[in-house]
């Protein structure tokens, strides 16, 4: 058997493989990509402003959804410009430390995503099931800090994650058969072993994902229990109304997430892994500020008045 040694090297650039199809059809697809990075960047950034801007909507909800656009904003910009290079100038390759610094940014964001949106369920827990305590338990100070702990949490789990993949060694191979840089197709390039990494990324894995869809079911079972003891249908409207556009944005999220990363390996074709990658890091980010516009009266009215406030 030829020495590991032998077929070892330092790898100082990956080739992402991304969607290789005919050149009218990467033209298309760059047009598609690029309209949707943009909107996405546009919707994203209006939520931001008018969160900071309007004082009606200087709440704890409002102050938590200014974040989680925040995140989305940067989680397509992590993925998307790349993807628009190979698209139209066939530019695949990428960097060694630049392609780690895409899985760090990638992974860091989305570990906050999940915290994040554990926070926004615990809001609407009191908000429903103790308003009358909100004020005090949602103070600004306790706001402040949930939202630096999602951030913190996501960005160290993320640096822990990297770490250990980066002490992987890899063979010849240098072709990443996807559109950005996943842990999964940057271990399958690794030939030592990887037992080590692996175990840390699932682990974590376990941590940032099913600790706060625990914690977020948990909290929308109190919510439903509260509202189905509310005497009259309009209330009871009315209460689970305000949380509709957080359940929507955490039931895409997550079964996005989980399709893609808690099925057997054995079980994941490349096609697919893609086609799921397209829709939680570019095509989720778009509908998130629809979901929370359309179904968010208060938000709708502000962007209104900012629409046609010189008119």
């Amino acid at each position: 058997m030829e020495d590991i040694s032998n077929i070892t090297r330092i790898i100082n650039s990956f080739t992402l493989l991304g969607f290789p199809t005919s050149r009218p059809i990467q033209i298309l697809l760059f047009i598609i990509f690029l309209l949707i990075y943009l909107s996405t960047i546009v919707e994203n950034l209006l939520i931001i402003i008018i969160t900071w801007i309007s004082p009606k909507l200087h709440k704890p909800m409002y102050f938590f959804l200014g974040n989680l656009a925040f995140i989305e904003a940067w989680y397509v910009t992590v993925i998307v410009p790349k993807l628009l290079a190979i698209f139209v100038m066939e530019s695949r390759e990428i960097s060694y430390s630049a392609c780690l610094l895409q899985l760090y940014f990638f992974i860091a964001l989305v570990c906050t995503e999940c915290v994040l949106l554990t926070v926004m369920a615990f809001d609407r827990y009191v908000a429903i099931c103790n308003p009358l305590q909100y004020v005090n338990i949602m103070n600004w100070d306790f706001c402040v800090l949930l939202a630096l702990g999602s951030w913190i949490c996501g960005f160290i789990i993320s640096l822990i994650k990297v770490y250990y993949i980066s002490r992987v060694t890899f063979c010849h191979s240098d072709v990443i058969n996807h559109f950005y840089c996943d842990i999964s197709p940057i271990l399958n390039l690794a030939c030592t072993d990887m037992r080590l990494a692996e175990l840390v990324d699932f682990i974590l894995a376990l941590i940032i994902l099913l600790v706060p869809l625990l914690l977020t079911f948990i909290s929308y079972a109190y919510i439903l229990a509260t509202i189905l003891r509310i005497p009259t249908s309009s209330g009871r409207r009315k209460a689970f109304s305000t949380c509709t556009s957080h359940l929507a944005v955490v039931i895409i999220f997550y079964a996005a997430t989980l399709f893609m990363y808690a099925r057997p390996s054995r079980a994941r074709s490349v096609d697919y892994n893609k086609l799921v990658s397209v829709i939680y890091t570019v095509i989720t980010p778009l509908l998130n500020p629809m979901i929370y516009c359309l179904r968010n009266k208060e938000v709708q009215e502000i962007i209104w008045k900012l629409l046609y406030s010189k008119n």
